[in-house]
């Protein structure tokens, strides 16, 4: 590993340091990288997911030119607290993390459950989020949404019978092609070698579940009322958050962009991240 000078920019996210900060009894987990100034792109991160879930090459792309932040949500990895039991209640976490930040406007980046917490933060906050990518996921109240803890549950098991990584079911197509995508994105996860996130619990992991359900659930959010520039991506076969949310999210988002790669599933920006990353850098840039 090359060491860095004091002021060199880190670009990649296997070497972005790890910090935390305080918002009255809770202590957030986070990783920065990226030239700083301007505006930062938050990403949100999935299901279950903790800091070290992101793929490198998605993020370092985007880290080229623009000061990405990843967070840890409460209670998950190396944030304290108190898992939410909605996703409302999870904007609301992310909201004070960006501002104890001194944000006062970001660009987002985010997949799965983290777009739901994006869309519900954005609902609350308007004026905070100047661009948005929505990857995997889809709308409050969308058909089908709420069948994700049973899909979960099933794969989760599945991975534990062939000794694999739940993701390389939940996120990829059980073909020869996607079987091969979801071990190469398993191994790119663990390119970082020091200071690792600690891995969700079981019971953060069915309160984030639940929070899903009841998102699924619940009556639609406005999101015609959204003016943000906005990115949707997914594969066709997402069977965790069905593919035909991401049209949904389309039709309900004036303006918006729509990405859908064939033969692939809810990891499809990872696998496709050759084709992605520079999309979403395109996208996001100022």
């Amino acid at each position: 590993m090359t060491a860095l000078g004091k002021d060199a920019v880190i670009t990649s996210y296997a070497l972005a340091p790890s910090r935390t900060i305080a918002v009255g009894s809770t202590t957030y987990a986070y990783r920065e990288l990226g030239p700083k100034g301007g505006i930062p792109v938050v990403f949100f991160v999935h299901l279950a997911a903790t800091l070290d879930n992101w793929d490198p090459r998605i993020v370092d792309p985007i880290a080229q030119n623009r000061h990405v932040i990843t967070f840890d949500q409460r209670g998950v990895g190396a944030s304290s607290g108190k898992v939410p039991d909605t996703i409302e209640a999870a904007a609301d976490h992310a909201y004070e993390f960006i501002r104890a930040l001194g944000f006062e406007k970001i660009d987002i980046f985010s997949f799965s459950m983290g777009g739901m917490i994006a869309q519900d933060l954005i609902v609350k906050h308007p004026d905070l989020v100047r661009k948005l990518v929505l990857t995997g996921t889809g709308p409050r109240g969308g058909k089908d949404l709420d069948k994700v803890v049973g899909t979960t549950y099933w794969d989760i098991l599945r991975a534990t019978l062939t000794r694999s990584d739940p993701k390389e079911f939940l996120f990829f197509n059980r073909d020869a092609t996607g079987k091969s995508a979801g071990k190469a994105f398993i191994k790119r996860l663990g390119e970082r070698t020091v200071d690792r996130d600690r891995q969700i619990g079981l019971k953060a992991l069915r309160t984030q579940l639940k929070a899903i359900q009841r998102f699924g659930r619940s009556a639609p959010s406005d999101l015609s009322t959204f003016t943000q520039p906005t990115l949707i991506a997914n594969g066709d076969n997402d069977r965790m958050v069905p593919s035909v949310l991401s049209e949904d999210l389309h039709r309900r988002i004036t303006g918006s962009e729509l990405v859908i790669y064939p033969d692939s599933g809810h990891g499809a920006i990872f696998q496709f991240h050759h084709t992605f990353a520079p999309v979403a850098a395109e996208f996001l840039a100022d």
